[in-house]
């Protein structure tokens, strides 16, 4: 996590940050005695924009942040910004501000510095006693886990590099674990991860395990999350061209994803029985590669025709789903970088989610505005699920024609799925191709905040 944020106790100097509307800008102005100052440097008050106002001294005596005019569209993350763009040195908010902007500033501060020599300026912020200041560190840190898994190249993380991320995290908090790899995951009827992993000289696996929140209570719900991990996607048999295979060491952001929300409920306490289903393969090509028109038959039984190896991330979901599925959890969530189709649709910045329970869509939808985490719900419309169907196989894993690729891969899932009271899919995009504020360029964690504001709003805290 960036060393951002210092307590409230602390001895250190601190430089007001004085956050303004257009129209509150005359009143700041006149209270630091700098109007002179501000009409010199053409400073408005624009959405972002920044005033650094000297002291008596010489040296930094405030700064004004303009958050552009009062009643436009709002912009909860916008103090991120500040994170890059101020001089490095200790600030504090002087105006009455949200944890929104505090986690803003903390999401802001993330850079991915594994292969570069790190930068050596620092700006930190003073987090107010009267804020819970571990919550908001606990959201930063889970976020920073995501980005730097996302960044990571597959050379230096594969599915087992991948595999001792969730073994390490489960093991911290006491959860029980198990794993099946390579030929076991025949054996543990696991047949379709197994196929798209053949192809790699990594091994393919699933790991899963089990962490009680509830001091051994049978009553208490179910969650299970399922996250797609591929950790390089060549497309298979079925190859992508270079510009699509560019950025496919995300392709493993459902699983990083899944790893940062059970992050969230396990620090929290949350009293629920949780299960984290990971499902880690590398799509390569080679001798041992599945092939287009291959059929396999599922966990749940039922038998896939391949209508192309680039939808790979779907199959390996159908069994790890079916898998958790099993245990008819309360909740069963699942996300993936699944489809291109998705960012058609939405663009990178709001990710697709599926579920056929009303009630808890609009709770999601509601705990994602107020967490600044947006998403968007797509329907599961049944008459497009005859598209899946093959000739020689209950289901095709792709279907023919070009349309609604989002959908039809989440109808896919969907079979797969029977027990669980409430299941949801997630199609996210994991990643940021340019920066804003909050979000640099490079790996990002979507839903995952919404999400777990609905977990703890909906099962409550101990």
């Amino acid at each position: 996590m960036p060393a951002c944020f210092i307590a409230a106790d602390s001895s250190l100097a601190s430089v007001p940050v004085h956050c303004v509307s257009e129209e509150t800008l005359a009143a700041c102005l006149a209270a630091l005695g700098a109007e002179g100052w501000a009409r010199a440097n053409a400073f408005t008050g624009a959405t972002g924009s920044l005033l650094l106002v000297p002291g008596p001294d010489g040296r930094l005596g405030a700064v004004v942040f303009g958050l552009g005019k009062a009643g436009a569209a709002p912009q909860p993350m916008l103090a991120g910004k500040l994170a890059t763009a101020l001089p490095a040195g200790v600030y504090h908010f002087a105006t009455a501000v949200d944890d929104l902007t505090y986690l803003a500033f903390g999401l802001g501060a993330y850079r991915f510095e594994r292969y570069v020599k790190p930068k050596d300026s620092v700006v930190r912020l003073v987090l107010p006693a009267d804020r819970d200041l571990e919550a908001i560190k606990r959201q930063v840190r889970t976020v920073c886990m995501v980005r730097d898994l996302v960044n990571t190249p597959a050379n230096a993380l594969g599915p087992e590099e991948l595999a001792s991320v969730a073994r390490a995290l489960a093991e911290t908090h006491g959860a029980t674990i198990e794993e099946h790899v390579g030929d076991g995951l025949l054996s543990a009827n696991l047949p379709l991860i197994h196929a798209v992993g053949s192809g790699s000289p990594r091994a393919p696996r699933l790991i899963t395990f089990v962490w009680d929140g509830t001091s051994g209570s049978t009553d208490a719900p179910k969650i299970s999350l399922v996250g797609k991990g591929v950790v390089f996607d060549t497309g298979g048999l079925n190859i992508k061209t270079g510009n699509y295979m560019t950025l496919m060491k995300k392709d493993m952001g459902g699983a990083a994803n899944i790893l940062g929300l059970a992050r969230l409920i396990m620090e929290s306490h949350l009293p629920v029985r949780l299960r984290v289903v990971l499902p880690i393969v590398e799509n390569a090509v080679s001798g041992a590669s599945y092939r287009p028109g291959d059929v396999f038959r599922s966990r749940k039984g039922l038998t896939v025709e391949i209508g192309d190896t680039d939808a790979e991330g779907r199959l390996i979901l159908a069994d790890a789903l079916a898998f958790a599925d099993e245990e008819a959890p309360d909740l069963l969530i699942d996300l993936a970088t699944l489809t291109g189709a998705a960012r058609v649709a939405l663009g990178p910045d709001l990710p697709p989610v599926y579920t056929r329970d009303d009630a808890f869509a609009a709770e999601l939808a509601t705990a994602s505005a107020a967490v600044a985490d947006p998403l968007w719900r797509m329907p599961l419309w049944a008459p497009y699920d005859d598209w899946l169907k093959s000739k020689v196989a209950d289901l095709n894993n792709v279907t023919s024609g070009g349309f609604a690729g989002s959908m039809t891969a989440a109808l896919f899932l969907g079979r797969f799925v029977e027990r669980a009271k409430t299941w949801m899919h997630g199609d996210i995009f994991a990643w940021v191709p340019s920066a804003k504020p909050a979000q640099p360029e490079g790996g990002e964690a979507q839903t995952i905040r919404a999400l777990f504001a609905l977990i703890e709003g909906r099962y409550g805290k101990p």
